[in-house]
């Protein structure tokens, strides 16, 4: 499902954009869409980072890798 939204510009820029066959639409959501999922990889990295920081020194990390070998092997 989509949304609409508006944007108000100087009217010189939408000139300049239409002068050029800019498809105004396109690059808005491009643009939009690429935003959010940054914000959603920050949001992610900052979880990730929490998450290591609250398991240091709680997993050995050797038999983290041995189990995964052996899961691996099955």
């Amino acid at each position: 499902m989509s949304v609409v939204i508006s944007v108000r510009i100087p009217r010189w820029v939408k000139e300049i954009l239409e002068r050029h066959g800019v498809d105004v639409s396109e690059l808005v959501q491009r643009v939009l869409i690429e935003k959010a999922e940054r914000l959603e990889e920050e949001e992610l990295a900052r979880l990730l980072d929490e998450v290591r920081a609250r398991l240091s020194g709680r997993v050995d990390v050797a038999e983290l890798v041995r189990l995964i070998d052996e899961e691996r092997k099955r």
